[in-house]
């Protein structure tokens, strides 16, 4: 026989190898042998960590003790959020703007004492509420007791604060 012909059954030897090794029942064989392998070697493992039933009782002892827990009191909770009452003494800046208007220096020199400027608002228009420089509610301005106050009629909402904090 000349090589090539032996190549050719070595090949033709291969692929018989091959279907067989592809055949259903061989395959479904495999997998039986492999399975009990994997389950043999798994007792092994087991019976190598756990020799003796005692063993077993002390590794579950020692993971079943029970944690050293205090006694929980209740706190006395004296207002509304008592976990905010350190910032209810931070002192605030509340200014109310009745209205606004532009005008050039040279207007601005010419006033004494009893000129009279004009406002962009209108008599009886809500007054704004600043916090710190920012607009938090708006209001009617009222007399009590001699001295100016507002009566806040509404207060704007978070979605607003924040739409004014980009502009």
């Amino acid at each position: 026989m000349t090589e090539e012909s032996l190549e050719k059954e070595e090949k033709l030897e291969g692929k018989e190898v091959e279907e067989q090794a592809l055949d259903p029942e061989n395959l479904m064989a495999m997998w039986e042998e492999a399975l009990k392998e994997s389950q043999a070697s798994t007792e092994a493992k087991t019976k190598e960590e756990y020799k003796t039933p005692t063993e077993v009782e002390e590794k579950v002892s020692l993971s079943m003790k029970s944690p050293d827990l205090q006694e929980l009191k209740p706190q006395k909770e004296e207002g509304v959020y008592p976990e905010l009452d350190f910032i209810l003494d931070i002192p605030l800046e509340i200014s109310v703007e009745l209205g606004r208007s532009k005008m050039l220096i040279k207007d601005l020199l010419k006033l004494n004492q009893g000129s009279i400027v004009e406002l962009e608002k209108f008599a009886g228009e809500p007054v704004e509420v600043y916090v710190n420089g920012r607009l938090m509610a708006k209001g009617e301005v009222v007399v009590v007791n001699d001295r100016f106050g507002v009566r806040i009629t509404e207060i704007i909402s978070a979605q607003e604060r924040i739409k004014r904090l980009g502009s």
